[in-house]
């Protein structure tokens, strides 16, 4: 069975920041196919769900960002699943807002959420996607603590309905990995949505 799983932190004060967009798309994948996420037996939250006839799971992560690959371990061993059925849905601040970017596999790229899953795992064969969070602000040098701030600050005012259009394509883009695979998906929305 399929899997999509959405990485954000944990609580209401982090629900609007740029680091919850993968949390952001799983959230409004729920609401899009009217079900209620529950309780895994794990750090995680989960809901079985049916479009057009193809059943699949999202799983939402319990845990901080940077301890995400032991509640997707943990969801693993509940549902049986292996690393290549799942679509890990993350931010990229190296992405302009609204892009999306589809791989079969690949390195962390220096994102702890994904870091942490393939430490747990054991492997980098993980589909993921990738939603751009850099607006005009980003900071142009890779510094860590000015990064941090801003993953953890919310969307400017002017880049608000660009981010709800790009979370609506990531939503798009995993119903199209689940009915349609991951070369589909590559082909269709590896691109900006601005």
């Amino acid at each position: 069975m399929k899997c999509v799983i959405g990485l954000g932190n944990p609580g209401e004060q982090y629900s609007a920041t740029r680091h919850n967009a993968g949390l952001r798309v799983v959230d409004s994948l729920a609401k899009l196919l009217a079900v209620d996420l529950q309780k895994g037996r794990g750090d995680f939250r989960f809901a079985r769900c049916t479009d057009q006839g193809k059943r699949f799971l999202i799983i939402a992560p319990l845990t901080f960002m940077n301890e995400s690959g032991r509640a997707v371990e943990q969801a693993m061993k509940q549902f049986n699943l292996s690393s290549s059925d799942m679509m890990v849905v993350y931010d990229d601040f190296q992405l302009p807002l609204g892009t999306l970017r589809i791989r079969k596999e690949g390195t962390d790229g220096g994102h702890n959420g994904l870091a942490s899953i393939t430490h747990h795992l054991r492997t980098e064969n993980i589909p993921r996607l990738r939603v751009g969070i850099a607006g005009k602000n980003c900071p142009t040098e890779n510094k860590k603590e000015q990064m941090a701030a801003y993953v953890l600050s919310e969307f400017d005012d002017s880049e608000v309905r660009i981010a709800e259009k790009m979370i609506k394509h990531a939503g798009d883009a995993t119903l199209a990995w689940v009915h349609k695979g991951i070369e589909h998906t590559m082909n269709n929305y590896n691109k900006s949505f601005l």
